[in-house]
């Protein structure tokens, strides 16, 4: 497992952040996202062998979101 902390600057409200946060329901290999929109951010925790960092952010985009990763730790 991976977490990485992806940068999401057009996040504008609570309902925002639980959008992204259903990432967890919709992509395999996601345990865990904590969303907020008052930081801008998202921690995802991801099986890195079943879900890159590349498909979360085509993901976050077709929710409408553009994503940037700014940390990663194991």
């Amino acid at each position: 497992m991976i977490k990485k902390i992806f940068k999401i600057e057009d996040m504008t409200c609570p309902n925002c952040a639980m959008k992204i946060e259903s990432l967890e329901d919709d992509l395999e290999g996601i345990a865990r996202v904590d969303a907020s929109y008052r930081a801008l951010q998202a921690a995802v925790e991801y099986d890195e062998t079943k879900v890159s960092e590349e498909r979360i952010i085509a993901a976050l985009k077709e929710m409408g979101y553009t994503a940037l990763v700014v940390e990663a730790r194991r």
